[in-house]
């Protein structure tokens, strides 16, 4: 699960674009009907028959949209010394054994790699899935890992401006011919990303995260999707009405935007699991990804599927 933290006191408003910049692209309209739902398998204490087991199973059955994995080098919320695949090279394997489910990393901490390195990868991936990418970013939080590997973490300000940089940088680049642009951050001068991707202008950009000031902004002003990491059916009513304010501040519609929640498979099962998947559909959740724990099996799908298909 991709944490985001809330933003320092006082942080300044994001950057305006000035001229030159690169403005938002062109809006992706999202088609949002009843819930829908997804799963992931985060790639830590876990192997990678498994979870690839999970995916071609899950890819069988209509009732799951997309497959996540997440982006961290070292294990969350366990032992941090355990396995851990790499997010974006195991999304890529997994996306050759699929055939229809969506894929994506929930999501992307956007210090790990440059942005340009970034839209790159997520063209390429759009290409050799046949288009089925959803592209998760977030200002990033394990300060761990970060800090093991002399990666530069920064404040919240710090993080939140670099978010904002860097929706620009990839947006340009999977949808302009040259980009140009002049930040805090990152630079580039007649930057191309070549092939395209399938999807145009751009995948889908699903931004994760709860901070109100600034990444709720950033997703109101960049996202087709946000993602609420988790929480109680009020706690996301709450972020979703602070989400459409923004929305509302840039005149922009909230209802091109699709709302999805982490959903912790429930230890108690399937039924479980789904009512928990309900309560936050009557909040607005739109889809719910169902986070599976390891070991993965791809047994729990099929009654899994079963239970959340009334709420289809």
């Amino acid at each position: 699960m991709e944490l985001e933290v809330d933003e320092a006191v006082g942080a300044p408003p994001a950057p305006e674009p000035q001229p030159g910049e690169v403005k938002r692209a062109t809006t992706i309209t999202t088609t949002v009907g009843l819930m829908r739902f997804a799963i992931k398998t985060a790639p830590q204490h876990t192997t990678w028959a498994d979870m690839l087991e999970v995916f071609r199973a899950a890819d069988e059955i209509e009732l799951f949209d997309s497959g996540w994995t997440f982006d961290h080098f070292y294990p969350i919320f366990s032992d941090s010394t355990g396995p851990c695949l790499e997010g974006w090279v195991t999304l890529s394997a997994l996306a050759q054994a699929t055939r229809r489910l969506r894929v994506g990393v929930m999501v992307t901490g956007i210090h790990y790699r440059h942005p340009a390195v970034l839209a790159n990868m997520a063209a390429t991936l759009d290409v050799v899935s046949g288009g089925r990418l959803e592209l998760g970013i977030g200002a990033g939080w394990n300060e761990e890992e970060s800090g093991a590997y002399g990666i530069e973490l920064g404040s919240p300000t710090a993080r939140s401006d670099r978010l904002e940089e860097a929706c620009a940088v990839i947006t340009g680049l999977l949808s302009e011919e040259t980009t140009d642009f002049n930040g805090r951050y990152f630079r580039l001068t007649a930057a191309r990303c070549e092939p395209k991707p399938v999807q145009r202008p751009h995948p889908p950009i699903c931004i994760g995260g709860l901070g109100e000031r600034r990444t709720l902004r950033t997703a109101a002003r960049w996202a087709q999707h946000w993602n609420f990491v988790g929480g109680t059916p009020e706690d996301f009513r709450y972020k979703r009405e602070v989400l459409e304010r923004h929305c509302a501040e840039i005149g922009r519609d909230r209802a091109e935007i699709l709302l999805s929640s982490h959903v912790r498979y429930d230890p108690a099962g399937p039924k479980a699991t789904a009512d928990s998947a309900a309560a936050l559909g009557a909040a607005g959740v739109e889809l719910a990804i169902v986070q599976l724990p390891p070991p993965h099996r791809p047994d729990v799908l099929e009654p899994l599927a079963e239970a959340l298909a009334p709420l289809a």
